[in-house]
C-alpha cells in the first residue's frame, strides 16, 4: 500500500487541553537554560546546512526553522521549549582555550587549544559534520593541526565524524594520538553490528528519522536536533584508560581520567583539565533524563553504578571545577550551578533505581511501579531532569528487567500466545473487529487513546488490511505523540501513525559497513555470522573447516546441531574443508556481499578438500530485511515497502 489512509490531523480538544496544563506545571518564565545555550556564541555557517562532496545534504537546520514560533497545539510545550534549546547552533567559547561545535550534529564537538595544536573530544556522528565544524573553529581559532583525539564513549556519534577531522595515515605516523575507554573497540562493534539490523530500524522509530519536520512530525530528539545524515567511521584508539586516576599530556593539555564503565555507555569515561579548572562529564550528565534502557534497543544501563560514577565526579573534582562541558547540549558554569546539576542528576537516577527496588520488593510489577511512581518535586520540576530522551516510566522498567527480568511472577504471563495467535483469540472474545472499533471510537472521542492504542492494536495484528483499526490506531498513536514531553515517545508515536496509514518507509540498510567492518577482529566476524546463521536450515549439518586468514591465523569452524561454534583449536581430528583467504573477502563473505560462488569463480579463496562443507557457514546465512513491519505482524499481511 503506497498511498496515504490520510495525512496527520490536528489535535483534539483532550490533547489540547493536555498540553495547556503543562504551561501551569513547569516555570516557563525561567529563561536561564536560554542564556546559558548561548552564551559564548562566537560564529556559525549560514544557512546551516552541511553537503557531502556529491551536493547531498547531510545536515539542514533550516527544516526547523518553525520553531521559532509559539508552541502549535500538536506540541508538548515543554517538548517545544527542548526543541528551541537544541537547535542553538555555532561555535561557541565554553572557557579560556575550550571552544565547542553545537548544533552541526546531534553530538558537540569540543576543541581544546593545545601548545602546538589542537586536542578534539568527541568528533561528532559523520565526516562531513566533523570537517565542517573544524573549518568554523579554524577560521576563528587559528589554523592549527589535531594532535590528539579522545572518544568519551562507544556511541556512534561520538567518534563516526573523525575521518573527517584527521586521517589514518597520521594516525599511523604517531602524529595523532587517539584516547578511548578501555573497552571502547568490543563495545562499539557488538552494539553496531551483532544487533545492528533490528537497533537501525528500530532507531528510525526513536529518531523520528523518517518523518518531516514540522509540528505534525519530528520537532527534536532531546538530546540535540538530528542525526546528520551519512556514513560514520572509525579509527582505532592508540591509547586507552582503564581505571580512574590515569594522567596523560595531550598537546600540552593536562588530563585526569575518570573510568565509568557501564554507565550511560558500556565504555565510557569522563576526565578534568586541572589546569584550565574544566570537568567534561561526557554524556554522563546531559540537559535532560537520559535513558536506563534505549528505545532503540540496547543493553539495560546501570542506575546505582551511573548514580555513583556522578557522585564521585563531584568528589574528586568538584571543588575545583569551574566549567562544566558535556557531550551534548550546552555547558554549566559556577561552582554552585554545577554542583545543583550534578547533584539532581546524580539522585534522579539513584531515585529511579531504589524506588523501584522497593516497590518490587513490596510485590509490584514493573508496570504497576511505572504507572505510580513520581519523582520529588525538587527533582521533577527541575529542567534538566526532564524526560525528553529517557522518560520515569520506561526507565523505571529498566531498572526492574535489570534485576528481575522480563517475567512478573504471575503464571498466566509464563507462556503467553505470541502477538497475532493472541490477537485473533482477543478479538473474537470481544465480539468481532466491528465491536471492538465501535468500542475504542468512543474510548478516542473520551480521550483514553492508551487504550485506543492497545486494544485496536489486537484488531490490527488479527487483520492487518483492516484499513479502519489501522487507521483508528494511527489516529491514537497520532494524539499520544502530540502529548508526549519525550521525543522519543513523540517519535516514536508518530511514525507508527506513519506506517499504519502509508506503509514501511525504506530508510536503508541495517548492520555493519565500512570502517565497522575493518575495525573487526576475525573472531568478532565469526562471531556475527554464527549470529547471521539459520539454525534450523543448518541443524543437520556436520561441517568442519579450516580458515587460513591472510597467511597469519588459522581458524577452526565447526557448524553442527544448529548453531557455528569457532576456536584457534581443532573441534574434532579432521578437517572438511581448508580454506584460504584474506581478512577483508571474509568480511564481505560474512555480510554476504560476496556469494562463496563467486568468491570461487573470482579466485578470492583457494579451498583444498570438501568445497561443499567450506560453503555451509557462508551460504546458511540469513538474510536481513532492514524495512521489516513493526505496528503490523511480520509475516501475515506484510505491507510493501515504499522504496524511494
Amino acid at each position: 500500500m503506497t498511498s496515504p489512509l490520510s495525512s496527520p490531523k490536528a489535535a483534539t480538544p483532550a490533547t489540547a487541553a493536555a498540553n495547556r496544563a503543562v504551561l501551569s506545571t513547569l516555570d516557563f518564565a525561567d529563561r536561564r537554560s536560554f542564556d546559558d545555550a548561548r552564551r559564548g556564541f562566537v560564529a556559525t555557517i549560514d544557512p546551516p546546512v552541511i553537503r557531502a562532496e556529491n551536493g547531498r545534504v547531510v545536515w539542514d537546520l533550516t527544516r526547523y526553522d518553525f520553531l521559532d514560533g509559539d508552541c502549535p497545539e500538536t506540541v508538548n510545550p515543554s517538548l517545544w521549549r527542548q526543541a528551541q534549546l537544541t537547535v542553538q547552533h555555532g561555535l561557541f567559547r565554553v572557557t579560556d582555550r575550550i571552544h565547542q561545535i553545537r548544533g552541526f550534529d546531534i553530538a558537540n564537538m569540543t576543541i581544546v587549544e593545545g601548545d602546538t595544536g589542537y586536542v578534539v573530544i568527541d568528533p561528532l556522528l559523520i565526516p562531513e559534520t566533523a570537517a565542517a565544524g573544524m573549518r568554523l573553529a579554524r577560521e576563528h581559532l587559528g589554523d592549527k593541526p589535531i594532535r590528539a583525539i579522545v572518544y568519551t564513549h562507544s556511541h556512534t556519534d561520538h567518534f563516526g565524524g573523525v575521518k573527517g577531522v584527521v586521517s589514518a595515515e597520521e594516525v599511523a605516523r604517531g602524529d595523532v594520538r587517539i584516547v578511548a575507554p578501555s573497552g571502547f573497540m568490543e563495545h562499539t562493534v557488538s552494539e553496531n553490528v551483532h544487533a545492528g539490523n533490528a537497533m537501525k530500524r528500530r532507531a528510525q522509530y526513536m529518531y523520528g528519522s523518517l518523518l518531516p519536520a514540522d509540528d505534525r512530525g519530528v520537532v527534536s530528539v532531546g538530546l540535540g536536533a538530528a542525526l546528520a545524515d551519512g556514513a560514520p567511521t572509525l579509527l582505532a584508539p592508540t591509547d586507552l584508560v582503564a581505571e580512574t586516576g590515569t594522567e596523560m599530556v595531550l598537546d600540552g593539555v593536562r588530563i585526569v581520567f575518570q573510568y565509568t564503565p557501564d554507565s550511560e555507555a558500556p565504555a565510557e569515561m569522563n576526565f578534568f583539565l586541572p589546569d584550565l579548572r574544566a570537568l567534561c562529564m561526557a554524556e554522563n550528565v546531559s540537559h535532560n533524563m537520559h535513558n536506563l534502557y534505549t528505545l532503540r534497543g540496547a543493553q539495560v544501563r546501570d542506575a546505582a553504578a551511573w548514580s555513583d560514577y556522578i557522585r564521585d565526579a563531584l568528589d574528586l573534582f568538584g571543588d575545583r571545577t569551574d566549567v562544566l562541558f558535556i557531550s551534548h547540549h550546552w555547558p554549566a558554569w559556577g561552582r554552585a550551578t554545577i554542583r545543583e546539576f550534578m547533584e539532581k542528576q546524580r539522585d534522579l537516577y539513584r531515585f529511579i533505581h531504589d524506588e523501584t527496588l522497593r516497590w518490587a520488593a513490596r510485590g509490584l510489577n514493573a508496570a504497576e511501579i511505572a504507572e505510580r511512581l513520581e519523582l520529588p518535586p525538587a527533582l521533577a520540576n527541575y529542567w534538566s531532569n526532564r524526560g525528553y530522551y529517557g522518560t520515569l516510566e520506561h526507565n523505571v522498567k529498566a531498572v526492574y528487567q535489570k534485576y528481575l527480568g522480563w517475567f512478573d511472577a504471575n503464571p498466566a504471563n509464563l507462556h503467553p500466545h505470541p502477538p497475532t495467535a493472541a490477537a485473533e483469540r482477543y478479538v473474537e472474545f470481544m465480539g468481532g473487529a466491528d465491536e471492538v472499533l465501535r468500542k475504542a471510537r468512543a474510548s478516542f472521542e473520551a480521550g483514553d487513546y492508551r487504550w485506543v492504542a492497545e486494544v485496536v492494536g489486537r484488531v490490527v495484528f488479527a487483520d492487518p488490511e483492516n484499513e479502519d483499526a489501522r487507521a483508528l490506531q494511527a489516529d491514537a498513536f497520532e494524539q499520544l505523540g502530540y502529548q508526549a514531553e519525550a521525543a522519543s515517545w513523540r517519535n516514536f508515536y508518530l511514525t507508527g501513525a506513519q506506517e499504519l496509514r502509508s506503509g514501511v518507509a525504506y530508510g536503508g540498510g541495517g548492520g555493519a559497513r565500512g570502517d565497522m567492518l575493518t575495525a573487526m577482529t576475525t573472531e568478532m566476524l565469526l562471531d556475527h555470522l554464527a549470529v547471521r546463521l539459520d539454525g534450523a536450515a543448518a541443524a543437520a549439518c556436520d561441517a568442519h573447516v579450516a580458515l587460513d586468514v591472510d597467511g597469519e591465523e588459522r581458524i577452526f569452524v565447526l557448524v553442527r546441531h544448529g548453531v557455528l561454534v569457532h576456536s584457534r583449536r581443532p573441534q574434532r581430528a579432521d578437517v572438511d574443508a581448508t580454506v584460504a583467504l584474506s581478512r577483508p573477502v571474509l568480511a564481505r563473505l560474512v555480510l554476504g556481499a560476496l556469494t562463496t560462488a563467486d568468491a570461487e569463480a573470482a579466485d578470492h579463496v583457494h579451498v583444498s578438500g570438501d568445497v561443499a562443507a567450506w560453503r555451509v557457514p557462508f551460504d546458511l546465512r540469513d538474510r536481513f530485511d532492514p524495512a521489516f513491519p513493526i505496528v503490523t505482524p511480520r509475516i501475515l499481511g506484510r505491507m510493501k515497502a515504499v522504496v524511494p
